[in-house]
């Protein structure tokens, strides 16, 4: 690649990131110099107003005010609050979604609830390339419950569908988390509609990073973590979605006490609460929340769809970076805009090893089985300076072959 020609490439990045300025919050978190950091997919960077917001319910609200907190610094309605700032960025209506549990919980709260919704169908559809606590949890619930799962990918569900009486159930992830693939959350959901089923999306790839629109799409039910693009901090809660019209009739498969009508008559009986709160379990995680709660100020003042401009800029200019340098490797990720999440995965032979060979140079990404380099940009503190120089990086470790370095392929426990 010619001097001349990264000069250009560089002078690209500059202009697109005008361009995009209205939506760069990279001062807002707290990155190290001299870091390329396209892991957020998988856990998103330390925000400052999540460090704040967690010293201070460490060392004001727990230290100072002890158990007062519950009411004095509102942990007692913190799952609902932080519920619908989420459900603004995910287009679904106040008083829907509820944050505490983890992902794994709550999607076996939506998946079991739906079941019940339509009793008289015993057909359940998951992807066998989604997450894999995705199949886990569906078949688990299919298990329990006597339903048939089947494995199919959205396309093939959709042909599936026609015709058919018998699925009460389709639980998909919106973005495919190897390939970063984004599948049609609003057509797919009218598919299943027509056939009289539920849909339940996972939006773990998606939260933060595209225009979900939940209530435009029909979706009935989601979940989606608080880690990810919503940088929550590791472990963060996650978050579940139940549609208005389902509220009523959803019935939690796990009963705790805060999901009880009246939560401190302690009454051995339980009376579901009214709306979301219905959802919720045992005592939620305050200090899990209180970090996402404070990382979500970082969306304050923005359009998603406008983070999600940015994102499709950063992506795509990454791919055409990588074209330019002349890096050859297969692109898993759809190219056309519609099609693509927040990421960028590349097949490699050794791709646990290029993964690492980039690390070394301060590049962080991520591996997943079984040949892929999955590079996430979080719009929010990304750049295309960033995604340029994270693009000649990866050409000097295929060029000079650093890959091969012993050091590079021995695996460590995560992955």
């Amino acid at each position: 690649m010619s001097d001349t020609a990264v000069t250009t490439l560089a002078q690209r990045a500059r202009a697109l990131d005008v361009e995009h300025s209205t939506t760069d919050r990279r001062g807002a978190f707290e990155l190290p110099e001299g870091v390329v950091y396209l892991d957020g997919n998988s856990l998103g960077a330390l925000s400052t107003a999540a460090r704040v917001a967690t010293a201070d319910a460490v060392s004001r609200q727990w230290g100072q005010q002890l158990i007062r907190a519950w009411n004095e610094s509102a942990w007692w309605s913190a799952p609902e609050r932080v519920g619908d700032r989420i459900a603004e960025l995910v287009g679904a209506p106040v008083g829907t979604v509820v944050v505490g549990d983890s992902t794994t919980v709550s999607l076996y709260k939506a998946v079991h609830a739906a079941a019940r919704l339509r009793p008289d169908r015993r057909v359940v559809l998951t992807d066998p390339d989604s997450f894999p606590t995705d199949v886990h949890v569906t078949r688990g619930v299919c298990e329990q419950l006597g339903l048939t799962l089947e494995l199919l990918s959205p396309t093939e569900a959709v042909a599936r569908l026609r015709g058919s009486d018998d699925v009460v159930l389709a639980s998909y992830s919106q973005v495919d988390y190897r390939t970063g693939e984004l599948w049609d959350l609003a057509a797919l959901t009218t598919a299943l509609h027509d056939a009289g089923a539920l849909a339940c999306w996972d939006l773990c790839h998606s939260a933060g990073v595209v225009d979900v629109a939940l209530t435009a799409g029909g979706a009935d039910f989601a979940v989606g973590c608080g880690y990810k693009y919503l940088s929550g901090g590791p472990g963060a809660p996650a978050f579940l979605f139940v549609a208005p019209e389902h509220l009523d009739a959803f019935v939690n498969p796990i009963l705790g006490w805060n999901g009880h009508a009246t939560p401190f008559a302690m009454s051995p009986d339980h009376t579901p609460a009214d709306g979301i709160t219905r959802a919720r379990v045992g005592t939620p995680p305050v200090l899990g929340i209180a970090a996402l709660e404070g990382a979500l100020t970082a969306y304050d003042g923005l359009d998603v769809a406008d983070v999600r401009r940015r994102s499709l800029s950063l992506t795509a200019f990454f791919v055409e970076a990588l074209d330019a340098l002349g890096v050859e490797l297969p692109v898993a990720t759809p190219r056309e805009d519609a099609r693509r999440g927040s990421q960028v995965s590349l097949r490699h032979p050794e791709a646990y090893a290029v993964v690492q060979a980039l690390i070394a140079r301060g590049v962080i990404g991520d591996f997943r089985e079984p040949n892929i380099v999955r590079l996430g940009f979080a719009p929010l503190y990304l750049s295309h300076e960033d995604a340029l120089a994270a693009a000649v990086h990866l050409r000097d470790v295929l060029d000079g072959r650093e890959f091969e370095r012993p050091e590079h392929l021995s695996r460590a426990a995560v992955t």
